[in-house]
């Protein structure tokens, strides 16, 4: 139990806050992006620099307290029960640094996509960002980060160039591939497991514009749809990446008035290429007839606003799986649990095509360094009281057993709840990750949001 005196006493050696239950911004402080998510540390520390971020692990060791980095409160869920831990909160580091002559860019670990994509595209240059402008850079890079460009340039984590952080014994360090550099493997997919990162700097790719947009489909018309654009993926080049997904969007402020209120079967796609390209490679969906197309050359910012997430926090369930090749029967399935006429209340469920890049182990990549099988499913829904969030339930577990056939692993950025984070990795990552995690933080400081206990 913390007391006031040991709270000033480290509130005294930072610059930033710490905040506790006797707050009155202490529920705000600690709200996360899913609101159905309760988050109760013994003290949430707001760092405003690197040597706030020492002076707050210092005072946890020494204090038998446990430290959990947190920058914009995605998949918090993960984290667990943070009794007798303090969260360390980066949300106010947002140095943005871009060198476009050299294609490097350096973040503070609190900065969201959204600072950094609209300054990469007015220089020509293109981030591997993810769906949502709104997810922060650093949690997403260290967890992989599957984004739109992932075919043709892989997993974010293995285009970071250095990671800045503090370790288990208060040290300021910068990793990269000359330093420390099996820390540096294992930060790149390993999570906050291995410190707090305060900086982190990834290099970007020259993108002046691209064939990207949706096409929105009557809802009614999901197995058609998505029979048509199953068959067309594999068939796809690297340069192209698309998504499917059945969409019932509320009838709110943060969605766009076309589709306010309404239900789709929509694919997307974002292609490296010219509009000619572009269209021949998507005939065999466009040919179906979309009731709506938004397919243009576009700058590379206009992917973040693509897949229409919602911008601000809300309750919600989610299920998550890598699948390998999707058959007609597995569509039929899918479609049969959650599509049309199932009654399904989820808002969403998305199959983002994998392969490519994404399966292809490159020279220094980090311990994310692939992600296994053909298609990626993620689907949510939003609950409003105890009626409906069973109902959620019942509906994504009928997903779950409708696609467990074809399930071949999980994506870590996806699963948002506490788990045996081996069941990421195959065994010699897994083994190679805690013997990392031994040398740099034998006595288990740091609890990431899937942790990784030190080797024996």
């Amino acid at each position: 139990m913390l007391t006031a005196a040991p709270i000033e006493t480290m509130s005294a050696q930072m610059r930033g806050r710490v905040v506790t239950a006797s707050d009155p911004d202490w529920d705000a402080t600690r709200q996360v992006f899913n609101l159905a998510t309760d988050l109760k540390p013994a003290a949430v520390a707001l760092p405003r620099d690197q040597d706030d971020v020492i002076a707050a692990v210092d005072y946890a060791r020494e204090s038998g307290l446990r430290v959990a980095p947190q920058a914009t409160g995605h998949n918090a869920d993960a984290h667990g029960s943070l009794e007798d831990t303090l969260l360390v909160d980066v949300r106010e580091l947002q140095e943005v640094s871009v060198d476009a002559r050299a294609r490097r860019v350096r973040v503070g670990a609190g900065v969201k996509w959204e600072r950094v994509s609209p300054k990469l595209s007015e220089h020509g240059l293109a981030g591997l960002h993810g769906s949502s402008p709104d997810v922060g850079v650093a949690g997403y890079s260290l967890g992989g980060g599957m984004g739109w460009l992932a075919r043709k340039h892989g997993l974010q984590a293995n285009s970071v160039t250095a990671i800045e952080l503090v370790t288990a014994d208060g040290r300021a360090a910068r990793v990269d591939e000359e330093h420390e550099p099996d820390l540096f493997w294992a930060l790149r997919g390993g999570n906050g497991n291995f410190g707090v990162v305060t900086a982190i700097e990834f290099a970007v790719y020259p993108v002046e514009e691209l064939y990207a947009g949706v096409m929105f489909f009557p809802f009614e018309r999901a197995a058609e749809v998505l029979h048509a654009w199953a068959e067309l993926v594999p068939t796809l080049p690297d340069e192209m990446m698309s998504w499917a997904s059945l969409l019932q969007f509320p009838d709110a402020p943060f969605v766009p008035e076309p589709v306010r209120g309404g239900s789709f079967t929509v694919v997307y796609g974002a292609f490296l290429g010219s509009e000619t390209e572009g269209r021949t490679l998507l005939r065999p969906v466009r040919d179906l007839g979309p009731a709506m197309d938004t397919f243009a050359m576009v700058p590379p910012a206009a992917l973040g606003d693509m897949a229409m997430d919602p911008p601000d926090p809300l309750p919600f369930r989610i299920t998550a799986a890598l699948l390998d090749d999707l058959p007609r029967a597995g569509v039929d399935e899918l479609v049969a649990a959650v599509g049309p006429g199932s009654g399904s209340p989820l808002g969403m469920v998305e199959l983002r095509q994998l392969g490519g890049a994404l399966g292809r182990e490159t020279p220094g990549a980090g311990a994310r360094a692939t992600l296994p099988g053909a298609l990626s499913l993620v689907a949510l829904g939003v609950p409003q009281d105890e009626a409906s969030d069973k109902a959620v339930r019942t509906y994504l577990a009928s997903l779950d057993r409708a696609v467990l056939p074809y399930r071949v692993g999980d994506y870590a950025n996806f699963v948002m709840e506490p788990t045996d984070a081996s069941r990421f990795f195959d065994a010699d990552t897994w083994a190679r990750l805690r013997q990392v995690k031994a040398l740099y933080d034998r006595t288990d400081l740091f609890k990431g949001n899937h942790h990784i206990p030190p080797a024996d």
